[in-house]
């Protein structure tokens, strides 16, 4: 009898070792467990994603987490911010949103940062002692990326944008570049065999594709270049030869591009001033480069009419041609153009995912979306969309995508600028500037102008 008490004893000692080995592992479900495994429904709101786009992933992590449901919406670029602002400030809004990579510092009362850890419940079924099966729940700690190891995952612009001190305020699906879009037709027509690589390159090209009628008026471009309303993206092509140039757009917190750098080798030579120069000639008449003028329509139609031979887009764009061309339009992409003898410098366009501080689903917000971000979820997202990889560990083999090899080339060496609080206005005043400087004004005049603009947007 004795001896049956001992064994049953034994018995109950390790199941209960067992039990506690798992660490919250048991049929019964504590107030704390009960509440990780109430229903959760998150909202998203994006710009560019489509529901179709994202579905695999939310599907992927629903399996994980059956109580969590993420409703996806899809906003017109145009309206999102208006409808997003209004939203949060009328505590309507969603639990997760995508903002612009230069929007984060204008956003970041808005953000609630990724914590240091979110926590967790899963539903693990199993055999219990070999034979019956039962659901038992596991709640688990997981540790969030921190900025050191963002910097080793994604590419190095994302953690100059969105860490903050100290604080990571967003995470991206993708990451974008611009890049050279020119048509096949047009330069083969033109004896010219390849696009051109450097800038000096595109000034030779544009001699070749550019062509005017009797009354000296543009008929074909063989660039879109020059202008600040009539081309897309202005702003940023115009940033991205400045900083190729040498300029340092900021200081700190200062405006600096029509400055010359403290380091520049060439105390005689100011590369800001010069690059807007040589920017602004090809708008200008009276310069052998003349190719592009206030009566083209936007750079990415008239490049899909066929009325321009090169214009400098973004992956997003790609999408709009096909549906322009109707298989008339036979372009190619090529990468940006670099200044011969100087470091490669790209352009960064991307949008991060972040959580609303007015979230009552920050927890669950943050985790789906390091999830979303990991390299196995985002490579469905990447291989459904065709956009460039955020991720280091992705690069490669986009490289060996051909629709993709183009982008993935130039990641490494992609770079943007802190535009302040209101990195729209910031653009504003770039667009102002090209603009004014086109119709007569001095452009060390039209800088100082600009520069006082974006800083206010700073301050």
């Amino acid at each position: 009898m004795k001896k049956s008490i001992k064994i049953k004893i034994q018995i109950l000692i390790l199941i209960s070792l067992m039990l506690v080995s798992t660490g919250f592992r048991c049929k019964c479900v504590t107030p704390a467990q009960k509440e990780l495994l109430q229903p959760i429904e998150l909202t998203w709101w994006g710009v560019f994603e489509d529901q179709a786009d994202l579905n695999e992933i939310i599907n992927d992590y629903k399996i994980i987490h059956p109580n969590i449901s993420i409703t996806y919406r899809k906003l017109r670029e145009e309206e999102f911010e208006t409808e997003l602002l209004e939203a949060l400030a009328e505590d309507r809004g969603p639990d997760i949103f995508s903002i612009h990579n230069t929007w984060v510092e204008k956003y970041i009362s808005k953000i609630e940062p990724l914590p240091d850890k979110t926590t967790m419940a899963y539903e693990i079924t199993q055999k219990s002692l070999g034979v019956k099966q039962e659901t038992i729940i596991e709640v688990r700690d997981n540790v969030s990326i921190t900025p050191t190891q963002l910097k080793n995952t994604f590419i190095d612009v994302i953690a100059s944008d969105v860490v903050k001190n100290n604080k990571i305020y967003g995470l991206p699906l993708s990451m974008d570049t611009l890049v050279l879009f020119y048509n096949r037709d047009l330069l083969n027509n033109a004896g010219i065999p390849l696009p051109p690589t450097s800038w000096q390159a595109v000034q030779e090209s544009v001699k070749q594709l550019t062509f005017q009628d009797q009354s000296g008026n543009l008929i074909q471009s063989g660039v879109a270049l020059g202008r600040g309303k009539n081309i897309e993206n202005s702003p940023d092509i115009l940033s991205l030869l400045m900083m190729q140039n040498g300029a340092e757009m900021t200081v700190g917190k200062a405006v600096a591009f029509g400055a010359i750098p403290p380091d520049f080798p060439d105390k005689n030579y100011n590369p800001g001033p010069e690059a807007i120069r040589f920017y602004t000639d090809f708008a200008s008449p009276t310069k052998e480069v003349y190719t592009w003028n206030e009566k083209f329509p936007n750079s990415i139609d008239a490049f899909a009419a066929g009325q321009v031979a090169m214009m400098f887009g973004y992956n997003h764009h790609i999408p709009y041609l096909e549906a322009k061309r109707q298989g008339k339009l036979n372009y190619g992409i090529a990468k940006i153009p670099q200044i011969e003898g100087r470091p490669e410098i790209n352009f960064a366009n991307y949008w991060v995912n972040t959580v609303s501080k007015k979230s009552k689903n920050q927890n669950a917000a943050w985790d789906f979306i390091q999830f979303a971000t990991k390299k196995t979820e985002a490579k469905k997202y990447l291989e459904k969309t065709s956009r460039p990889t955020a991720l280091r560990s992705l690069i490669e083999e986009q490289l060996a995508n051909d629709a993709l090899n183009i982008f993935a080339d130039q990641l490494l060496t992609a770079t943007s600028w802190y535009k302040g609080n209101n990195s729209k206005a910031a653009k504003e005043a770039l667009i102002e500037m090209i603009e004014s400087i086109n119709e007569g004004s001095d452009v060390k005049e039209a800088i100082e102008i600009s520069s006082l603009k974006i800083q206010q947007t700073i301050q």
